[in-house]
């Protein structure tokens, strides 16, 4: 029961900030549209340590798209992004490479380059063809996402790992 309890909690307090490291991110315009420099992608190596993560990342970021101008279709499709690619960091977690779970940081970098391309080529439309528009649109939105899912959350991920937080029971696995 104090498993569950701490789970939900965990939970409540990465969806908080996430929502708030997004809006941080937002107040430099970084936060939505093609060019996505989200500091809160920074959390998406959390489902490693622990699958209350899961539930946390996703909840935080159906909160913070509350704010997208791109409406309710981020809400959605923006948050399915979060949610399979914080399942795929969980899922490969055990996957290393040279002790970093290469795959897992991977996992976010491609479900919103590719879930959140196609949502930003069909909303925002533009001059062109829609296979250029997506390729552009995959290339910015997953280019926010890997400075912060493997650039920074490799770092990251290591020394989370070294400190051991994550290891003293209270997250469990």
């Amino acid at each position: 029961m104090q498993k569950k309890i701490l789970s939900v909690c965990y939970a409540g307090l990465i969806a908080a900030m996430y929502v708030g490291l997004t809006f941080w991110s937002n107040i430099l315009n970084l936060a939505y549209g093609a060019i996505q420099f989200r500091l809160s992608e920074l959390l998406t190596i959390l489902p490693i340590f622990t699958p209350a993560a899961i539930p946390g990342l996703t909840l935080g970021c159906i909160l913070a798209n509350l704010q997208s101008p791109m409406g309710i279709a981020d809400i959605i499709f923006g948050s399915l992004a979060t949610f399979l690619g914080a399942c795929g960091t969980y899922f490969f977690r055990k996957l290393c490479i040279k002790g970093v779970p290469l795959l897992s940081l991977l996992s976010p970098v491609l479900f919103n380059a590719v879930i959140v391309g196609i949502e930003l080529t069909v909303i925002l439309g533009g001059d062109g063809s829609a296979a250029a528009l997506f390729a552009y649109n995959f290339a910015t939105v997953g280019l926010g996402e890997l400075v912060f899912c493997v650039v920074l959350g490799t770092p990251f991920t290591l020394l989370l790992k070294k400190i051991k937080i994550f290891d003293r029971g209270f997250l469990g696995r």
